[in-house]
């Protein structure tokens, strides 16, 4: 198990609430440097097709502004790779997107996508960008992400956190496998979507999991107390699990 986990914080929805008035208020990048105050390891931003949170100028501003690595998440278009190869962020996440959906339904199917995938990751690599798919802990999907050459994947952990309590069960351990078999194939593995204070503990103690990305939850916990303590704490229950998983 590695010592440190590391922590991306996710501003999209700092963006829902600055273009639900208009203007230029609540900055995400502002959040995002609060974030890094906060001792977040990295940024997450999705610039979704329908621009509904992040728009292109906070991709700019994020990669210039914070000295954090920023986590480009894109749908598998011409335009969202042209938007990467233009701001070249640390990392660009291949997400599904769908423009109906609220949020990101379920994992990428890089499996049957595979040959409209390869091009876009080979020249995403190519541009010296950390390429990761977000897909479901699926062995047929992992194997795609070797495939296609993605050196992450990250986990989707939406399942995990929406069922009960009695499959909840049964969807960890799903997980823990897909994330040991990570280990196996060469991939690095990270794990995100829906995570709160009351779910995280069982993901962030996968020996496995390299990386968490936290969004939505720490955007509200912050209406009520503030961005900073809302990640802090967040932060602190991860170690937590971690360091009781270890011992």
């Amino acid at each position: 198990m590695t010592a440190h986990q590391r922590l991306g914080i996710n501003v999209d929805h700092v963006a829902t609430v600055r273009n639900a008035r208009g203007g230029s208020n609540p900055d995400p990048v502002r959040a995002a440097l609060l974030a890094k105050e906060a001792g977040a390891d990295g940024i997450t931003a999705h610039l979704r097709e329908d621009r509904r949170h992040i728009i292109d100028g906070d991709i700019g501003r994020l990669v210039k502004e914070v000295a954090l690595p920023l986590n480009f998440e894109m749908a598998a278009t011409e335009e969202m790779v042209a938007i990467a190869l233009k701001h070249k962020p640390h990392a660009a996440c291949i997400v599904p997107e769908k423009r109906e959906e609220r949020t990101t339904e379920g994992g990428l199917d890089a499996a049957g996508q595979h040959n409209n995938l390869k091009p876009m990751v080979a020249r995403l690599r190519d541009a010296g960008i950390r390429v990761s798919l977000f897909i479901e802990a699926d062995p047929r999907q992992l194997a795609a992400a070797v495939s296609l050459g993605a050196p992450v994947v990250e986990l989707h952990t939406g399942r995990y956190c929406e069922i009960e309590s009695a499959e909840r069960a049964a969807e960890l351990v799903r997980i823990q496998k897909a994330a040991a078999l990570c280990e196996q194939l060469g991939l690095e593995c990270h794990a995100g979507h829906g995570l709160n204070y009351e779910n995280v503990g069982p993901i962030s103690a996968i020996p496995n999991v390299r990386e968490l990305n936290i969004g939505h939850f720490l955007v509200g916990e912050a209406i009520f107390v503030g961005f900073v303590p809302a990640i802090r704490e967040m932060r602190r229950l991860m170690d937590l699990a971690r360091a009781v998983a270890k011992s």
